[in-house]
């Protein structure tokens, strides 16, 4: 018998063949890359429930596209006859059954890698990524170097995720495809600069949960002014009936907001810390504050590293976006030259002048855009020249989202302000007792001083970030009759003001400052907090400040 001679390809089919077996290549690879890509991307959660069975099914529907270009090849390479047609089958075969088994293998994988989460923090933005994070169908793991409050502890068991405190797991969290960090967590920590080396992409609690919601943004940054801004604005939309969640610096965490009490608008408070870590997150409304020294020893002391992260409030704005930014500020107006900015520019000052839409003239609060309001200045319930700014961001901002004019002016009015900024404690033996201990900044401490009418005894001193005390020493020499020095070391407060003639004490606990001012002051004077400094020397936090303050004077 003889053998029969075997069907041989062409050098013209061997090449079709192998440029079709790259094709099958790249169609895998752009399936895997779509799938972990759009993982990320920002979505509903209606919107992820079908688009997880869409990338899941990426394969197959790949598959199916390629088929028939696959048969049309293999019977071209086999040629004509029975052998022919059973090899064409045979390659049709492959395409729509093996290929798609394939392609979705490595979807399911795709989305296994992609829905792996570590986190570093378990405050109240770490357990509310957490949180969103699990109701997305990540893999969660929470690992806090310090104790975890009791609450989040609760919320994250009821949610069935792992965590840890008082250590970290390394090779749990060296494991992440990505890391959602609390932003009072340096760069230089140990643990973050191990994740940098791995190239695992670390983001902030704000952009983790854009993506997840497609809710009005709007955003408010700035080294001086923030909390009371944002706060402003969050009490004139919600006197206006409007769906809004308070999120950021305060509030709620604005991840457990958009997993389980979702909004329409959300006013979120950002640190420069916060938009470090945030990449694709778009600010329908940005607010620009002004931009001050302030945290220079997380910048490696150098100013531009600082005013850079501010201006990140900027990024992926569009056409369709507003940016409020204050008119004066001599640092905003320097960069505002280097970005193409395509929001709507809307620039706030003091007086009118030109280029700016908000601004106070003859004792008239104004705002010519988009639509013209105004109302008698005396009747902001907010004072003091830095209160201006702020009142004028928060009515535009509103102004822009619609508000009605008699609701804007109504909030304007009667809004009560915020606590541990300029908040009036109590009277006591004549004496004036305000608690300032959000100014951690000496541009804060400049504007709280600058609304003394009083002789005033300050309170200063804490953790300093690098300050320049020079920017206040005018006022402290004609505002001040003595100064109480309140940190772990006052060495450099000594330094810089001892020589001004004015009384001073030395104290390291809030009880025996408060009992030094009790002895400074006389009837008709003010006791000012006002510590131009960071406050974990002394106290947990600036809250826990303001919180003892407030308890020993009204104990007195």
């Amino acid at each position: 018998m003889k053998r029969r001679k075997k069907n041989k390809m062409s050098t013209n089919q061997k090449i079709i063949l192998a440029i079709f077996i790259v094709y099958l290549a790249l169609n895998a690879a752009i399936g895997i890359i779509f799938s972990n890509r759009q993982n990320k991307k920002q979505h509903t959660s209606s919107e992820k429930k079908f688009f997880i069975g869409g990338r899941n099914m990426n394969g197959l529907l790949l598959a199916m596209t390629t088929m028939a270009t696959y048969t049309s090849v293999s019977s071209f390479i086999s040629g004509p006859g029975a052998a022919g047609l059973t090899y064409g089958y045979a390659q049709a075969w492959i395409a729509t059954v093996q290929v798609p088994i394939t392609f979705l293998v490595l979807g399911v994988l795709g989305n296994k890698l992609a829905l792996v989460s570590r986190r570093t923090g378990a405050g109240e933005s770490g357990a509310g990524a957490a949180v969103l994070a699990k109701k997305e169908g990540f893999d969660v793991f929470v690992s806090d170097m310090s104790s975890i409050k009791d609450k989040y502890k609760k919320l994250m068991d009821d949610h069935g995720i792992e965590w840890e405190e008082g250590h970290h797991t390394e090779e749990h969290i060296l494991d992440a495809d990505e890391i959602i960090k609390s932003p009072g967590i340096p760069k230089e920590a140990p643990m973050i600069k191990k994740c940098m080396e791995r190239n695992i992409h670390i983001i902030s609690e704000i952009e983790f949960a854009g993506r997840y919601t497609d809710s009005k943004m709007i955003c408010i940054t700035g080294s001086n002014g923030k909390t009371t801004t944002t706060s402003l604005i969050y009490h004139i939309f919600k006197n206006a009936g409007y769906d809004v969640g308070l999120a950021g610096n305060i509030g709620k965490s604005l991840a457990l907001q958009v997993a389980e009490d979702p909004h329409a608008y959300y006013i979120i408070e950002l640190s420069s810390f916060q938009l470090d870590n945030m990449y694709e997150f778009r600010a329908n409304i940005a607010i620009l504050l002004n931009i001050t020294p302030d945290h220079l020893d997380r910048y490696d002391f150098c100013m531009q590293n600082y005013v850079d992260a501010k201006m990140r409030i900027l990024q992926n704005q569009t056409s369709d976006d507003s940016f409020i930014y204050w008119n004066d500020d001599p640092v905003i107006k320097k960069e505002l030259d280097k970005y193409d900015i395509k929001a709507v520019k809307c620039p706030f000052s003091e007086l009118k002048e030109k280029g700016s839409i908000g601004y106070i003239e003859e004792g008239e609060y104004k705002i010519e855009y988009p639509t013209p309001f105004n109302m008698e200045q005396e009747d902001l319930s907010l004072t003091g020249k830095h209160n201006i700014y702020n009142s004028l961001a928060a009515g535009i901002a509103s102004n822009i989202a619609g508000i009605k004019k008699e609701d804007i002016r109504k909030s304007l009015s009667d809004f009560p302000g915020v606590e541990h900024r300029l908040e009036k404690v109590a009277t006591v033996g004549g004496v004036l007792y305000v608690n300032d201990s959000k100014a951690t900044n000496v541009d804060a401490c400049w504007y709280a001083l600058e609304s003394m009418r009083t002789p005033t005894i300050l309170i200063i001193g804490g953790k300093d970030k690098g300050n320049d005390y020079n920017e206040i020493k005018d006022l402290v020499k004609k505002k001040c009759a003595g100064l109480v020095y309140l940190g772990a070391d006052n060495k450099k407060l000594h330094d810089f003001f001892d020589g001004m003639g004015i009384p001073v004490a030395d104290i390291h606990s809030m009880k025996d400052c408060v009992e030094a001012c009790a002895k400074m002051a006389k009837p008709g004077y003010t006791v000012l907090l006002s510590p131009c400094c960071a406050s974990f020397d002394l106290f947990k936090n600036m809250e826990d400040r303001g919180d003892q303050f407030k308890t020993f004077v009204r104990n007195m």
